[in-house]
């Protein structure tokens, strides 16, 4: 059984359910527990993740949580979510020194059993035997996972491509993916997010050339924003600083916090030392990189605090050049865009893989994932990770492919694999929860619902002071926020004035009993008034004094 509670029908948020045995007797691991940010949909969130309540039901047989690498996406939830599971965690050495750090962060790193598998390791969990397999992404440690049941063998593959020279860590294992396949693979669960592209993604190692040409290229302070997760790019920047006689300072929490943990398990092991910012800052222009997170325009992040002279170390001047070493994830591109034009008004050159090739896709295009499925020659196939036009077409792929079964599974779908043909044979609850401060909200909550609103549409407040008889002591109240009056003040106050009106009008002509209808009619006439003069339809708030 395959059950994916986020990440079909998307790209992140990643939840995937192995379900063995009858309805009444049945065992699960769940393979990633990731999360998404921010979301148009709720205004004020940052972090986004799936709900659990379908497995956390079925708590007492679930076995594990196995995690296949270290990107937010499959493993930012585990800290949030894990005190609702309290399973034991897997992770390979590099995914469990940055987890240990999550853990750590929420105050549960003694209470959770994590336990460090080695790469190419096996996990026995009741019914299932899950063989890590080595495979090649934009992170140290990436597996596959071959899911050895006494009904087949699945292939999960995560996320994945095909680099033949990743600069840190092994190539993928073409030899044991093969003899997966030749030994029969009933079904693979397999990454859709650049199926649309023709082609391979490219390899790490192009990139490091490509990086010492651009660096070498300028002669005042340069700027590297990247994925922090990507240890082999932080490698490549600095190899190719150093190489252009230049001194490498990590800027941005991640970013220290992912070097940190990939030097603790064995990872850049030969650069130099780093430089701290106040050291950068007294070297001459040609003799610093500085390498810092913000890639994707995020208002927090290093980079943005640097292009708007936020920082309090590191101030740009014209002709310093800032490389934009990442690719654009679909939602960003505004703030991006907006970064990117703040770096040229200040006459910074701005460097991206358009104008040079310095990055490169961690996922596999249509080349890789056609090779893959020569290598498995699996009998059903189940695109994941991707939106429903990336799963769409990543089926008539596999069937290209003659693949003879292939699903396009959405979240909540229970998918039978074994025994008889692939099939959706139940839908279960599924969706978001949104991490709102320090609480877990539901995507439809009302607040969540009220938020959009009043970011659309405005509030208005209403305050009426009412004698025992419910008669007005003095004029209505009305204060108003998010509903602009672009003719300047006079008219400001000319349709306060119309609201103030319309509430006193509504207060007389109400029934002087009920004050919840009272309430309501002050708030339709004050509506009713407020999209008469703006053409909106604000919330109206309502608050009765009885003096």
């Amino acid at each position: 059984m395959f059950l994916p509670l986020g990440g079909a029908g998307e790209i992140g948020m990643n939840l995937n359910l192995y379900g063995y045995g009858a309805p009444d007797d049945r065992a699960w691991v769940l393979v990633d527990l990731g999360v998404s940010f921010s979301d148009p949909a709720a205004p004020g969130v940052e972090l986004v993740m799936p709900d659990p309540t379908y497995i956390e039901g079925f708590r007492e047989d679930l076995l594990g949580i196995v995690l296949t690498h270290a990107h937010e996406d499959h493993i930012g939830a585990v800290a949030h979510l894990w005190p609702r599971l309290r399973v034991p965690v897997w992770a390979t050495p590099f995914t469990a020194e940055l987890l240990t750090e999550k853990l750590r962060e929420k105050g549960i790193e003694d209470a959770v059993d994590l336990r460090v598998v080695p790469l190419g390791g096996r996990i026995q969990l009741g019914p299932f035997e899950l063989e890590l397999v080595t495979l090649t992404h934009s992170i140290p440690e990436p597996n596959g996972l071959a899911i050895h049941t006494p009904l087949g063998t699945v292939l999960h593959t995560g996320d994945w491509k095909l680099d033949p020279d990743p600069v840190i860590g092994a190539p993928t294992d073409e030899r044991r993916v093969r003899e997966l396949g030749e030994g029969g693979v009933l079904a693979m669960i397999c990454d859709s997010t650049n199926v649309f592209t023709e082609g391979r993604a490219g390899s790490e190692s192009e990139v490091a050339q490509h990086l010492v040409d651009a660096i070498g290229a300028q002669s005042g302070q340069v700027v590297v924003t990247a994925f922090a997760s990507n240890v082999a790019r932080i490698q490549s920047v600095i190899e190719a600083a150093e190489r252009c006689g230049r001194s490498v300072c990590l800027v941005g929490r991640s970013m220290k916090r992912v070097a940190g943990a990939a030097r603790r398990v064995g990872f850049l092991a030969h650069v130099r030392p780093f430089v701290d910012e106040a050291e950068a800052a007294a070297m001459p222009a040609e003799n610093v990189l500085y390498l810092c997170t913000g890639s994707q325009g995020e208002p927090r992040a290093a980079l943005a605090k640097i292009a708007l002279g936020q920082h309090p170390g590191i101030r740009l001047r014209p002709g310093d050049a800032v490389l934009f070493s990442s690719r654009i994830i679909p939602g960003n591109e505004g703030a991006i865009g907006a970064l990117q034009n703040q770096l040229a008004l200040d006459g910074v050159r701005v460097i991206t893989d358009r104008d040079i090739h310095i990055h490169v896709s961690g996922h596999p295009c249509r080349e890789e994932l056609r090779e893959m499925y020569q290598w498995v020659r699996p009998r059903i196939a189940v695109p994941v990770h991707g939106e429903a036009r990336h799963i769409a077409e990543h089926v008539r792929l596999a069937q290209q492919m003659q693949v003879p079964e292939a699903v396009a599974a959405r979240n909540g779908d229970m998918i039978r694999l074994a025994p008889g043909p692939a099939k959706v044979i139940d839908e279960v609850p599924s969706g978001r929860w949104y991490l709102d401060g320090t609480d877990f909200v539901p995507s439809g909550h009302r607040a969540l619902r009220d938020r959009r609103k009043l970011s659309a549409e405005g509030i208005v407040t209403v305050a009426l002071a009412l004698d025992d008889r419910r008669r007005l002591r003095s004029s209505p109240v009305v204060r108003v926020v998010g509903l602009a009056s672009p003719e300047g003040e006079a008219q400001e106050d000319s349709r306060l004035d119309a609201l103030v009106d319309a509430a006193e009008t509504a207060t007389r002509g109400g029934r002087r009993g009920v004050e919840s209808d009272l309430e309501e009619g002050v708030m339709r006439a004050v509506r009713r008034t407020a999209q008469r003069l703006w053409g909106k339809r604000p919330h109206v708030e309502v608050l009765v004094l009885e003096i």
